[in-house]
This record gives C-alpha cells, sequence and structure tokens, in this order.
C-alpha cells in the first residue's frame, strides 16, 4: 500500500490532537481530582524551633519554605499541653477530654481512643483515600486501638513515646523493651534509636509511592525532638546548638525528602501538606528541649509556651503563598477542614473543631472560642480571638535555681498556683505578663460566658461541673 505525502500529513495531525486532547483531559483530571493530604506532627517541639519562628542555633531550610510556600499560622494551639490527648484531638477533630483521653498512656494501658470515633483516617478512607501512618501513635498500644483498628491501611511505628523504654532517666526497668510496630505485628525492639527519624521517612516514602495512583492520606508523627534524643550520622554535630539542634535539623531534611518525593511523582501541585506539633518543649530537660520563641512556661502546662505551636498549611494554586495568619486556630480543625476540602462526610459523632477553610484562603472568620484542657478534665484557659482568661489551677514551673543541663538529665518542676483568672491581651502581651482584666470588664464577662458554655457541655474538674456532652474511652478489662 502506497502511503501518500498527504496521509503522512494527516496521521501526524491526528496523532498530535490526540495528545492534545489527552493532555488537556490528564490537566482536568489533576485539577478536579481530590488532594493527597500529608500531616506531619512533631512532638514537643517549640514554638521558635523553626527558623521561619524565631530560631538562629540550627537551621531548617525546607521547612522555613514550606511556609513561604503557603500560609503560616502566629496562633495556632493545640487543647491539650500532653502526647496522648493532643493526639485524640488531632485526630478526631474534638477535645480529648470529651472522649476520656488524658495525659499520656503508657504500656500499662487498658483502655484508647474508642474506635466508634471517626478519626481523619476513617473519614477519608470512606471517601475513597488511601490511608497510612507512620511514626507515633499513643492511642492506644492494645490490638484493638492500634492504627489499623482507627482507619489506616498501614502503619509503621512505636506505640507510645520513644522514653518508655528500659533507659528511661527517672523510670529505670520500669518500661519493657521500645516495640516497633508494622501493623499489629511487633517487628523489633529498639535499644537505639538513631536510625529511626531516617527509618520514618524511609516508610513515609514508600507509601506515597505504594499510593500515587488514588488519592492518599498520610499522617506522619515523629517521635522526635521528644527526649531521649537521638540523630543519624548524616546530622550529628551540624547545629551549632548541639544534638537539639541536629534532631531538628534532621527532621527538617525529613520534611524536604517529601516534598521530593512528592515532586518526583508530580504529585506536589495536588497535595495539602499541614505542619505542627503536639506541644510545647519540654524545659526540665534543658538543652535538650526546644524553644518557647519567648512564650510563657512549656509542654505540660496550658500557658502558650505549652499550647501555642508552629501552623503551616501548604496546597499550592489553593492557599495563598507567603501569607501570615494571624487569627487563632486550633488542631481540632482540620478534620473538618479537610472534609470540606475533600467533600468527605463529617463524622456522625460531635465534632469541636470547625473548617478554617476561608482563613486559609485568605478571607476573614468569626473568632471561635477555644479551650485549653489540662490534667484530667481540668478547663484551664479559654481563647477567643486576640484574648485568653486563664483560671485558677497549679502548674508546673522551673525552680529560679534550678541549674538545667545538656545531658538528658531533668530537673524537678516546682508547683505553683494561680489564685486568680487573668486576661490577657494576646496580640500586645503574647508572653502573658499581663494582667488586664480591669481595664476590660466587657470583655472578661464574655470570656467567662464561654467558659460556662464549655463546663456545661464538657464538664470541669476545677470548678466540680458536670458536662452533658462526654462520651468514653474503650477499654479492654
Amino acid at each position: 500500500m502506497k502511503i501518500t505525502q498527504s496521509g503522512i500529513y494527516l496521521f501526524n495531525t491526528f496523532v498530535l490532537l490526540s495528545c492534545l486532547v489527552s493532555c488537556q483531559k490528564a490537566e482536568e483530571v489533576k485539577k478536579t481530582s481530590k488532594p493527597n493530604i500529608v500531616v506531619i506532627f512533631a512532638d514537643d517541639m517549640g514554638y521558635g524551633d523553626l527558623g521561619v519562628y524565631g530560631a538562629t542555633e540550627w537551621k531548617t531550610p525546607n521547612l522555613d519554605q514550606l511556609a513561604a510556600d503557603g500560609v503560616r499560622f502566629t496562633q495556632f494551639y493545640v487543647p491539650h499541653a500532653v502526647c496522648s490527648a493532643s493526639r485524640a484531638a488531632l485526630l478526631t477533630g474534638t477535645y480529648a477530654n470529651r472522649l476520656e483521653i488524658f495525659g499520656a498512656l503508657d504500656h500499662t494501658a487498658k483502655h484508647g481512643l474508642n474506635p466508634e470515633e471517626t478519626t481523619i483516617a476513617e473519614m477519608l478512607k470512606s471517601d475513597g483515600y488511601a490511608t497510612g501512618m507512620v511514626g507515633k501513635w499513643h492511642l492506644g498500644h492494645m490490638p484493638e486501638f492500634l492504627p489499623t483498628e482507627q482507619g489506616f491501611d498501614s502503619y509503621y511505628g512505636l506505640p507510645y513515646s520513644n522514653d518508655m523504654w528500659p533507659h528511661h532517666p527517672e523510670s529505670k526497668n520500669y518500661y519493657p523493651p521500645l516495640p516497633l510496630y508494622r501493623n499489629i505485628a511487633v517487628i523489633d525492639t529498639l535499644d537505639d534509636q538513631s536510625q529511626l527519624t531516617t527509618n520514618y521517612t524511609e516508610e513515609a516514602l514508600k507509601f506515597i509511592e505504594n499510593s500515587k495512583d488514588k488519592p492518599f492520606f498520610l499522617y506522619f508523627a515523629h517521635s522526635m525532638p521528644h527526649v531521649p534524643l537521638f540523630v543519624s550520622d548524616k546530622f550529628k554535630g551540624k547545629s551549632t546548638q548541639g544534638l537539639y539542634g541536629d534532631v531538628m535539623m534532621e527532621i527538617d531534611w525529613s520534611v524536604g525528602e517529601v516534598r521530593k518525593k512528592l515532586k518526583e511523582l508530580e504529585l506536589d501541585e495536588n497535595t495539602i501538606i499541614i505542619f505542627t506539633s503536639d506541644n510545647g518543649p519540654w524545659l526540665s530537660y534543658g538543652g535538650q528541649a526546644g524553644l518557647t520563641g519567648g512564650l510563657k512556661e512549656g509542654k505540660g502546662t496550658s500557658w502558650e509556651g505549652g499550647i501555642r505551636e508552629p501552623g503551616i498549611f501548604v496546597w499550592p494554586g489553593h492557599f495563598p503563598a507567603g501569607k501570615v495568619i494571624d487569627e487563632a486556630a486550633m488542631t481540632i480543625d482540620i478534620l473538618p477542614t479537610l472534609a470540606e476540602i475533600t467533600g468527605a462526610s463529617l463524622p456522625g459523632l460531635k465534632v469541636d473543631g470547625r473548617s478554617i477553610l476561608p482563613l486559609l484562603e485568605g478571607k476573614e472568620m468569626d473568632d471561635k472560642a477555644y479551650f485549653a484542657y489540662y490534667n484530667r478534665n481540668e478547663l484551664q484557659a479559654v481563647i477567643y480571638g486576640q484574648w485568653k482568661l486563664v483560671f485558677p489551677h497549679k502548674y508546673r514551673t522551673i525552680p529560679i535555681d534550678a541549674k538545667l543541663t545538656n545531658d538528658g538529665i531533668p530537673v524537678i518542676y516546682q508547683m505553683v498556683e494561680l489564685e486568680t483568672p487573668q486576661l490577657f491581651d494576646l496580640s500586645k502581651d503574647p508572653n502573658e505578663t499581663t494582667d488586664v482584666s480591669e481595664n476590660n470588664p466587657e470583655i472578661l464577662t464574655k470570656m467567662h460566658q464561654l467558659a460556662d458554655e464549655g463546663r456545661a457541655d464538657m464538664g470541669d474538674a476545677l470548678t466540680n461541673s458536670e458536662g452533658t456532652g462526654l462520651r468514653k474511652h474503650g477499654r479492654i478489662e
């Protein structure tokens, strides 16, 4: 058969048009497909631990670039300044005290996050997402409470904090060997954690690679910079501060590796990345604790240093790059925000957070009351926009004469009692130095009213209030 010149021309034209149509369809699919979601949750990281938030003795170029590529909150909170409670709140969009999750669960706990609760993973899985978790779980180590029973297709990591092992400086031999899980099986026990951040990162990259053909949700919960601090050889001695700075630089490297993998797979334009931490720094560990950026107190308190965290949200083409948001928001807002973005159905049980998508898109929203709970259901503070009311309670602080070290051995906290409510204008006084109650009687009345509404709903051990909206944790007898 003779092929004419005009036939060749027609054939080439057909191929070109087919390619253009195919590329156009691919671009349309890319624009309309559900976004991938990566939530990176650090442990015990301070508000001032990133370069973009003020750190100077170590470098965090990848996290600083993440902030430059998206929106950065200056007033982003966790509702509980302690491990398990903070994680329950993040994953369910609900105050952990409502769910009867308090403190930090250890190897003796026979309870965990109730499987009847809906996690972000369960919400998104029902909407067609692949779901994976890497890192620290800390919501119950019994098989019934592990991540694979809470909506995650896969899990690799530790069931609780990395200091819950036989080498704990204050509780030697109380804890068993530290177990490393894959799904529901213990695959190793750790006596050295120097490769933990690296191994976590490799597992996160594998999940992204294996899930690239469908929408995915990755919950990447670092075990560090919670003590004990360990770092791989590639970052040992890299910071001018010491071990803590080295660890922060390795976490920053990990974030960079995740972004690099997303770009390599051409997924970066349609992936939401959220970065924050579970609570402020564990100040009693001195040089092995992070920075509050000048905020008052740290982990284990409801002062700003304990509950205010970096909050970075990136979604190219949707969230404005380089935007700084001064309005208050909290980790309980992440679940409802992702629900609105993806179209997934909200949980049937009450969720305490709200979608902050308008804020992330550069629009205004009305202020919302946020509560800070600690211990066993103590309402210690309420935040409403620029205002914060702190209620009488006992809290821990570093003694004035304490000699902080850099050897991993903590000093003993001193307990202090706040005897009267104190009102702070965080827009002018983020360090909570000056009570402005007398000059703002109307604001004070409003704050007390908001607190009373919270107490009626969730109770308050400080005022012996019983809430009507409490739910139960899961328990194995």
